[in-house]
């Protein structure tokens, strides 16, 4: 841990539980958990959790993690009580839905149960967001290979989501979890010369977040629509 902040880490990830063939989760145990995010939060990294089933979400919130990483596969729904455990945990979530579909579809799983799994990821975000929940946009892309993210903005819609909220999922929020909220996430005087300008308006569609006219990174022009 001490080496990777040194390198200038300022975050880590833990793999809460996962897969081991044959439908086996390999799951942290609680207190290796605890050690892990202390020691991380020591050399003030962020700590996000990869969780697979309901037990392992309440590792996270039970050893002081940050952020889980997308929404959970095996979990039951989740109810008002779980929400509000969440909620103090003071957890953000990363809802990754179109993840679920990528995995589906490598596993060639029918139509019908990659919709239903599909539809318990956004009950999640809904059930999360509705209780005002700190959401926060992300893919993974890199481990999967769909880079629009269109998607991901049309489910998150379908869970509730205005385009309010996934405008402070792409801004607000994250440059006030991760700390940067002084100089980031906002247009405003002092602040990063950091901007994206879209080809259309969310308030009509959300996937407009997804189409960029161009893109400027610390006041210079990286990205410009051909």
């Amino acid at each position: 841990m001490r080496d990777h902040a040194v390198k200038g880490a300022n975050g880590i990830k833990l793999f809460a539980g996962s897969y081991q063939g044959g439908g086996r989760v390999a799951n942290w145990p609680l207190p290796i958990a605890k050690v892990a995010v202390e020691k991380a939060h020591r050399h003030h990294m962020t700590v996000f959790a990869h969780p697979q089933n309901v037990d392992r979400v309440n590792v996270a919130i039970d050893s002081g993690v940050d952020v889980l990483a997308h929404t959970v596969p095996q979990s039951p729904p989740w109810t008002p009580e779980f929400v509000d455990r969440l909620k103090r945990a003071n957890l953000a979530l990363i809802p990754t839905l179109t993840l679920f579909d990528a995995e589906a579809r490598k596993e060639n799983s029918p139509g019908q149960e990659r919709e239903a799994w599909i539809a318990g990821m956004v009950a999640e975000l809904r059930a999360y967001s509705q209780a005002g929940g700190n959401i926060l946009f992300g893919t993974d892309i890199g481990y999967i290979d769909h880079y629009d993210t269109a998607m991901e903005l049309s489910l998150m819609s379908q869970a509730g989501v205005s385009y309010q909220q996934i405008l402070a999922s792409l801004t607000t929020a994250p440059a006030k979890k991760f700390g940067h909220s002084d100089r980031s996430g906002r247009i405003a005087i002092g602040m990063d010369a950091d901007r994206v300008v879209l080809d259309a308006d969310p308030a009509q569609d959300v996937t407009a977040f997804s189409k960029m006219h161009y893109t400027i990174r610390n006041g210079k022009l990286i990205y410009q629509e051909r």
